[in-house]
């Protein structure tokens, strides 16, 4: 029986108050040691009941240590609270909230407005809209918020955002209203005179401040928030990648820093090197000069102690061809770690030479400290969509096991001059499909085997980084398949987790494979219609592009289609693997199907939201009629020790704190935001447990 207390899920419509070798391993830069921050202090996971960063901790191990929800009462959880972003626009439901200090902080909808929200009601407490500008009303990252940062100064707490047109505002966490001495007043009517900085001025580009980057120029947004390392302020960015764009320019997504305090410009990094600096010779015919991107988009994560900033990136400017940007193209599809107070390299390492697979890099970094050979070590740990998880040594950059580079497929595309090798970690072993081959295909009876065979046979398949193909290839196919494709592996809506008291990390991935065809860019000129001025490429992706259905729309893979696998940082070895959810009733209601002993697939649409308690891993998932389920996972083992109804379908990041003596779960559910928590009689209407 639900509980009244719990079942009054309010409902709130709130409205606007206020190596080692240059682009193969990493280098260690010889001038960028790293500073510690004296004095600081800061323990594995989360603490005190907060969630203070998007994920949990700055070493996004999206772990708390609290305990109220158990095994023994996981299947007690009910619906506590619903909060309903729909009068902000709100649609992805990508934000995961933090809670510090009492309170709730998320940014929603496309205007990204800044919110705090009472965890114990759901009740609106304040929110923030930036103005409008033309540089927002072309951004493509709109809806696409993850969160905030968050900063005490001078005994007073900060809540730090970057909108959609890339600015970086910094509000007083109590009364929403913009921080007074932060950032310089910007030229534009209606913009607040403190608390705002103009994150294109310190880019090195010009622009107009209201209407932005000329787009013929480039492009540069941002979806995921800032992190604050020892009073700095780090931003990343993100720009048009992955949608099948036809111009060569674009302007870099450099880092930036600045004073946590003051909003004053600190560093650059330049994820685009010129001349004199250090990789600029992996971009040859200086395709430096116009080609750009190599965005941040993936959350940050940082190392306080050591004063360490960990920046994934993603590809450079065309995803799927870079015949016009021969050579490695450092520092594109990488791992970048940064000195905080300086801006300068300590390490980096490329995970994808020339990158034209949209391998881009989707996640933030985990780190933890793991015992090997009974010594404490630090270690930071990539996961990719390419299902490796790439472990390096955090503060040396030296891979935790070796790293090889291994020969890959050349392209069929004329004038594309792809790496001859790739790298491959030994250790730990892929965690999910890579490449293609008859073996992985669907096989419950002969006769779907051989129907999928049939839909294959016009698509060129084969291993790990396989090229995209031309139209009019030599080899007569429609495409090419490469396996892990765009959704493929370990991507945005399930970033991993992981223990830190026991090295343990989890990490959920799907089975995928994407195809895309290119055709000579003059033919698309005139339907693309580029901002004047810009250059189409040589080559450029054009219809048909997508994935592979199986046989009467089952899925194309054995099973299971998602998974969750448990991955033992100490040694690197597999501990266990389980799907995501439960097999779908079009598995089970197929009329070949019928009355066959199938294992359980998993429900193959998404992969999890997950966060790791003392006692659990909590992830959502699909029964078999896509019920929404929360399911709760012995950490050691992988069996299942509960399961609940949840409210609605969840996805992206899911997090936990403790208000007042009372733990929650909250999961984003598209326009909303869904709590969940065991019934207490003694509680109040605040929520507070006596």
């Amino acid at each position: 029986m639900k509980h009244v207390a719990l079942q009054q899920a309010l409902v709130l419509r709130s409205t606007v108050i206020i190596a080692f070798a240059v682009g193969i391993g990493g280098c260690l830069e010889e001038d960028a040691a790293p500073a510690a921050a004296a004095g600081y202090s800061e323990g594995p996971g989360t603490s005190d009941g907060q969630w203070q960063y998007l994920g949990g901790d700055s070493a996004h191990t999206r772990y708390s240590p609290a305990d109220q929800i158990n095994a023994e009462n996981f299947e007690e959880l009910e619906e506590a609270w619903v909060w309903d972003g729909a009068s902000f626009g709100a649609a992805s439901g990508r934000s995961t909230p933090s809670y510090i200090n009492g309170k709730l902080y998320t940014v929603a909808g496309p205007r990204r407005h800044v919110v705090a929200i009472d965890p114990a009601t759901g009740e609106t407490i304040w929110s923030y809209r930036e103005p409008n500008t033309r540089r927002w009303e072309y951004s493509m990252r709109q809806d696409y918020g993850k969160g905030v940062a968050y900063h005490e100064i001078d005994g007073r707490g900060v809540i730090y955002i970057i909108s959609p047109a890339f600015f970086l505002t910094a509000l007083d966490a109590e009364t929403g209203r913009p921080l007074e001495g932060f950032g310089k007043p910007v030229p534009i009517e209606g913009f607040p005179q403190t608390g705002v900085v103009d994150l294109l001025a310190d880019l090195g580009h010009e622009y107009d401040p209201y209407e932005g980057l000329p787009l013929e120029k480039g492009y540069i947004t941002s979806s995921s928030p800032p992190i604050v390392v020892n009073g700095v302020i780090v931003v990343g960015n993100s720009a048009e990648q992955g949608y099948n764009q036809s111009r060569i320019e674009n302007i870099p997504g450099d880092i930036l820093g600045y004073d946590a305090k003051t909003g004053k410009f600190l560093w650059k990094f330049n994820v685009l090197p010129g001349p004199g600096e250090f990789g600029h010779e992996t971009w040859e015919s200086d395709a430096w000069k116009w080609t750009g991107d190599i965005s941040s988009w993936a959350p940050l994560s940082a190392d306080q102690q050591r004063g360490i900033v960990y920046i994934p990136t993603n590809g450079a400017t065309l995803d799927f061809y870079g015949g016009f940007r021969p050579g490695n193209n450092l520092f594109s599809t990488s791992l970048i770690a940064l000195d905080v107070k300086t801006g300068k390299r300590v390490w980096h390492y490329q995970l994808v030479h020339h990158d034209i697979w949209n391998y881009d890099t989707p996640t933030a970094p985990v780190l933890l400290d793991v015992t090997m050979d009974g010594k404490k070590v630090p270690i930071v740990v990539q996961t990719t969509k390419q299902a490796f998880a790439y472990t390096f040594n955090r503060e040396t950059g030296e891979p935790i096991w070796p790293i090889e580079e291994r020969a890959v497929p050349a392209s069929r595309v004329p004038g594309e001059k792809l790496s001859a090798t790739q790298p491959f970690p030994t250790k730990p072993a892929p965690y999910d499909n890579q490449g293609l081959t008859e073996d992985e295909l669907i096989d419950f009876t002969p006769g779907l085997r051989q129907r999928m065979l049939e839909i294959l046979k016009e698509y060129e398949i084969g291993p790990l980084f396989n090229p995209p193909l031309h139209r009019g290839n030599d080899l007569g196919k429609k495409a090419a398949l490469w396996c892990p494709g765009d959704i493929g592996g370990t991507n945005i809506d399930g970033p991993s987790a992981a223990d830190p008291t026991t090295g343990i990390l989890y990490v959920t991935s799907r089975k995928h494979c994407s195809y895309r065809i290119l055709a000579p860019g003059q033919e698309r000129d005139a339907v693309l219609k580029e901002p004047t001025g810009s250059t189409i490429a040589d080559w450029v992706v054009t219809p048909p592009y997508g994935a592979v259905q199986g046989p009467d729309g089952l899925n194309m893979f054995k099973p299971p289609y998602s998974r969750i696998t448990a991955i033992d940082m100490n040694t690197g070895e597999h501990l266990w693997w389980i799907p995501v959810g439960e097999t779908s009733d079009k598995v089970l209601n197929h009329p070949d199907l019928k009355g066959m002993d199938i294992p359980n697939t998993g429900y193959g649409v998404s992969v999890a939201p997950m966060t790791v308690t003392s006692t659990l891993l909590i992830y959502a998932g699909q029964s078999g009629d896509g019920t929404p389920q929360l399911y709760a996972i012995d950490k050691a083992t992988g069996e299942q020790l509960g399961r609940v109804e949840a409210p609605a379908v969840s996805s992206y990041g899911m997090m936990t704190y403790v208000h007042k003596g009372k733990q929650y779960i909250m999961l984003q559910t598209g326009s909303t935001l869904t709590t969940m928590a065991l019934y207490d009689p003694d509680a109040d209407d605040s929520g507070t447990v006596h």
